[in-house]
């Protein structure tokens, strides 16, 4: 049974338009707090709003980061008076020559490579920051696969707060040197995702003061990318595009961009048009899709084997709720080899000057098989989500590109190489 809040019982914290926490599954809500499962039922909690007036003139007049759209997020309203990273606003590419070579109309990048620590879980983190803050915490926190790592200890460090980042041992070293730079305590952890994931659980229950943005304030950060679905939809020219295509690991990011643009068309902000909601894994770390292919509602771990390791979650919390949204969407979840992932890369790479990491690689790949299988529309308008650089994930690509030739520095050395 759905239960209500009075209203005064949330007011304590500062977080906005945010009213309560409400539980996915059966309704229940509790006032705002740091709690993500639910008393009544243990399923996942998520922010319940209500959203005041929101015109686009004012989130047009805004800051030129995540935070034009504060009036749409669990922040406090002052969210920029305290220092963060200002995520947010990358853009919106037109990818023309991608598009001639998937086949397709009308095709978008939405690049969010250009934030700064260079993935979108900038976004995530800067949302995640502020809820804690109000909460009380004290210490920035998380388990990762890398991109999170980066961003929770940027963000610490521009805070002034402490960090704790727990990752997998065989991490990446890009990923591992660019968390490690910002000098907080960073933890290797003998085991794959999903166990450094289930030590984080046990230590937020040990350290109250620790806000791991992913687990005792997931709620909050999960928010961060409803941000996505805004920017598209505002770079578009307020409207939404007819597919988007999501790299899928816990899955979060697919629902909260879903969230997001039935959020814009509630609040009539945009045309609540139609689309369909696409989700992207690799073969290697594939529970949502077997399951989506297999017509069953429910998702088997795995244990990961890919060069995807951004997206190597095989126990994904919301991979339940990414089948609910493709199928009502009209969507599916599609598989991509580690072979075609590297493809991906290289094709958006040479065809759009955007070098994306693996995760981009599996976005890529799965769009090219979807409409190779004739599940994505060629005709309908395309967006294709590039959530991380390629910088950190170097090795996924260093055996299989270098130099055409190596020459002695003369003119006709270089003619000779290049066939001419």
């Amino acid at each position: 049974m759905t239960t209500t809040v009075d209203a005064r019982t949330s007011a304590a914290f500062d977080l906005g338009p945010a009213r309560a926490l409400s539980c996915r599954e059966c309704g229940h809500q509790i006032p705002l707090a740091a709690e993500f499962a639910c008393s009544e039922c243990f399923g996942p909690l998520e922010v319940a709003y209500d959203f005041g007036p929101v015109r686009r003139e004012d989130i047009e007049a805004g800051p030129k980061s995540i935070w034009r759209y504060r009036n749409l997020l669990p922040v406090p309203t002052d969210v920029q008076s305290h220092p963060n990273t200002e995520p947010g606003l990358t853009r919106l590419v037109k990818a023309d020559r991608l598009a001639a070579a998937l086949g397709v109309r009308s095709l978008w990048v939405k690049d969010d490579t250009g934030n700064p620590t260079h993935s979108f879980k900038d976004r995530v983190v800067a949302v995640a920051l502020a809820a804690a803050r109000q909460l009380g915490f004290k210490v920035l926190a998380c388990p990762s696969t890398g991109n999170l790592a980066n961003a929770v200890a940027a963000a610490a460090a521009r805070a002034g707060w402490e960090s704790v980042v727990l990752i997998p041992s065989s991490l990446e070293q890009a990923k591992i040197l660019t968390t490690a730079v910002y000098d907080g305590a960073l933890i290797a952890v003998e085991g794959n995702y999903d166990d450094v994931n289930r030590l984080a659980t046990q230590l937020a229950a040990e350290h109250e003061d620790w806000a791991f943005v992913n687990v005792n304030v997931r709620p909050y950060y999960a928010e961060g990318s409803k941000t996505l679905a805004y920017e598209v939809a505002e770079q578009l020219g307020w409207r939404l595009p007819d597919q988007i295509v999501v790299p899928v690991a816990s899955g979060s990011q697919l629902t909260k961009v879903d969230k997001g643009f039935r959020e814009l068309g509630e609040l009539g902000l945009v045309d609540a048009t139609p689309y369909r909601v696409f989700g992207a894994q690799a073969t290697g770390c594939s529970p949502v899709a077997t399951a989506y292919k297999g017509g069953t509602d429910v998702v088997t771990p795995v244990r990961p084997d890919t060069i995807a390791r951004s997206l190597a979650i095989g126990a994904p919390a919301d991979g339940p709720y990414v089948l609910d949204t493709v199928r009502r969407t009209g969507g599916a979840v599609e598989d991509v080899t580690d072979e075609e992932v590297v493809e991906g890369i290289r094709l958006l790479a040479r065809t759009e000057g955007i070098f994306a990491e693996t995760a981009g690689g599996v976005t890529v790949a799965t769009a090219k098989k979807l409409i190779e299988t004739g599940q994505l529309d060629p005709d309908a308008d395309t967006v294709l989500l590039i959530t991380g650089d390629g910088l950190k994930t170097l090795d996924a690509v260093s055996d299989r590109i270098g130099p055409k030739a190596v020459v002695p520095p003369n003119a006709a050395a270089v003619t000779e190489a290049l066939g001419l």
